[in-house]
């Protein structure tokens, strides 16, 4: 079985226990990949520790998970080096953020300090404790949760730095009839969440992440990317556009995609089924905007304004 035939059966694998969630299984695995981090959002109760847990379980990652709570200090994240009394000399603890898969839940319930605390681990993968530089193991990708509806009471918002290292933000929204029924008859005689097999190891990932970086783009899509990002920084609607880290982000993510469609190049519909995902979550709207309008359908318009190339090479 190849690799890009593992995804299919991964995607299968994780359906099983997030009922009507592939395209969004598919933008993790797109993640991963990329070595990116993920914001998923949605009201309580859609499944997205679950997903979080079930992704890692069917590649075999290490998963931990860290409650986000107004209390929560950065060292409770990163570690701390702590006074043993019988040794009589410090020790280093390296907090929950030494595994492969992290799940921050709740994330906009911790404080600004706390959240900072994530800002290394995210850009650079490894955690500074007391002078002490450690490296996280590979693959690392932190899956933050949020719950919208909780953003004006007892919530923090993350700021544009932090959202701007997300890789992707992704809504989780609630299920068609037909999926909730389906949760219904699935769950009815317990979780699933136990029967789930490993489809994938990291030795896997590792080759596939350096498979996609192969995946070739021609120029007619490198200046399409350009310029719908170039439009993000002078849109009327918009107050702050894409940053050069959001275009590296914009072209792997359209790279990802091609890559599980088993194509080695990148089309302009891999470019826009992942435009909204990479880039929403970016930009920031202005006053009037924002009052009319959500960032997605911001996006959309950017989409919607950029011509689309006609003509692609399959490489460069």
């Amino acid at each position: 079985m190849s690799l890009i035939e593992k995804v299919v059966q991964l995607k299968q694998e994780i359906s099983n226990v997030i009922i009507g969630k592939e395209e969004i299984v598919e933008m993790l695995f797109i993640a991963l990949l990329n070595d990116g981090h993920v914001l998923l959002e949605s009201v309580p109760g859609t499944g997205k520790t679950q997903l979080a847990k079930s992704f890692a379980k069917t590649i075999n990652g290490e998963f931990k998970r860290i409650q986000f709570t107004p209390d929560l200090l950065p060292s409770d994240v990163t570690g701390i080096q702590f006074f043993h009394p019988k040794e009589q000399d410090f020790q280093l603890r390296i907090g929950p953020v030494m595994t492969n898969i992290l799940l921050a839940d709740e994330i906009n319930r911790a404080t600004p300090r706390t959240q900072a605390s994530l800002l290394e681990v995210m850009e650079e993968r490894q955690v500074t404790i007391d002078g002490d530089t450690i490296l996280l193991p590979n693959p690392f990708i932190v899956i933050a949760t949020q719950n919208p509806i909780e953003s004006q009471q007892g919530t923090f918002a993350l700021p544009e730095a932090q959202m701007d290292r997300f890789f992707m933000q992704i809504p989780l929204g609630y299920p068609t009839l037909a999926e909730e029924k389906k949760i219904m008859q699935t769950y009815r005689t317990g979780a699933p969440f136990n029967k789930l097999e490993v489809v994938l190891n990291l030795e896997e990932i590792a080759k596939m992440k350096e498979e996609v970086k192969q995946v070739t783009l021609s120029e007619d899509i490198e200046d399409y990317i350009l310029r719908i990002v170039h439009l993000s920084r002078t849109h009327d609607d918009v107050e702050m556009g894409i940053s050069p880290r959001g275009t590296l982000a914009f072209m792997r993510g359209a790279q990802g995609k091609a890559y599980i469609n088993n194509r080695f190049y990148v089309t302009p519909e891999d470019v826009k089924e992942v435009a909204v995902y990479m880039l929403a979550h970016r930009i920031v709207l202005t006053m009037d905007a924002s009052l009319k309008k959500s960032n997605s359908q911001v996006v959309n318009s950017l989409l919607n304004s950029v011509e689309v190339p006609v003509e692609i090479g399959a490489s460069k």
